[in-house]
């Protein structure tokens, strides 16, 4: 089964040569990667251009919202994957994709490999496992070596990259929305676009690995106020919206149900101490 991989990066070469390399080296099908190339004066546009990528370029940095969307106008598969380009993929992360795509039943469903994380956050969807920081410090051999010994369940509330949607999908909901540039909570903004076109079927696969080495472009951007966005655009705040719809790290039982009871109290209890 082959996926439209996109992939934004800016002035990253290191890390997207890794994460491209990667990608050939440990997919079991022969996937199509595109780029969008924020910059590129470190030399990307020449090395994609060497390597035969598709790529989209802009000359400053757009931001993760217009950078998908630019890439993904070239994709030729069904199935849209974005990935951040720090990022390392395990062996047989697509197998695990492929076969739940097979497994569905649906073409409306929103899927997300399981990260792998050096530095922990507590976060109930990722792995926490040090195999380096850097391109330096990266021990690809010891994490090839353990990947597929630890043990991670399928989790609920699919967000994060690399997240898996079918094409049809990623048209009809605009794809991510570029008043979120550069991107803050376009991640929940997307999932909650996903819901609103029938999606309940958000699924992390345990299963499906990839080794993230953490926000290595995210930490220069200037961000927007993306919980203040959400709030305003869809009239919950993120964490209402992780919790009760999508219901975000706790374990995989099956497709998601419509909330019953909308918890306004808990919501205008935060709301009030936020305009205080």
């Amino acid at each position: 089964m082959q996926l439209s991989i996109i992939i934004p990066t800016w002035n990253n070469l290191a890390f997207v040569k890794l994460c491209v390399d990667s990608i050939r080296k440990n997919s079991a099908y022969d996937h199509q990667v595109i780029l969008h190339i924020n910059d590129g004066s470190d030399g990307t546009i020449d090395w994609a251009k060497s390597t035969n990528l598709h790529y989209t370029h802009t000359p400053d940095n757009a931001g993760i919202c217009k950078a998908v969307n630019l890439a993904a106008g070239l994709s030729e598969h069904n199935y849209i994957v974005y990935m951040n380009d720090d990022m390392y993929v395990c062996p047989e992360w697509d197998v695990y994709i492929a076969k739940e795509i097979t497994a569905a039943g649906t073409d409306n469903f929103m899927f997300s490999s399981t990260m792998i994380e050096p530095v922990s956050h507590n976060n109930p969807c990722v792995i926490n496992r040090d195999y380096g920081q850097s391109i330096e410090t990266f021990d690809e051999e010891k994490l090839l070596r353990e990947c597929g010994s630890i043990v991670k369940d399928d989790w609920t509330g699919s967000t994060w990259p690399p997240t898996i949607v079918h094409k049809k999908y990623w048209l009809e909901t605009g794809g991510y929305s570029i008043e979120l540039s550069p991107g803050v909570s376009s991640d929940d903004d997307f999932s909650m676009k996903m819901w609103y076109a029938g999606c309940r079927l958000y699924k992390g696969i345990g299963k499906s690995r990839v080794y993230h080495f953490q926000s290595k472009s995210t930490l220069r951007i200037k961000k927007n106020n993306g919980r203040k966005q959400f709030l305003m655009k869809w009239g919950i705040n993120q964490s209402t919206f992780n919790k009760f719809y999508i219901r975000r790290g706790t374990p995989f039982t099956g497709p998601l149900s419509t909330p019953e009871d909308m918890p306004w109290e808990t919501f205008r209890a935060w709301f009030k101490r936020k305009i205080m």
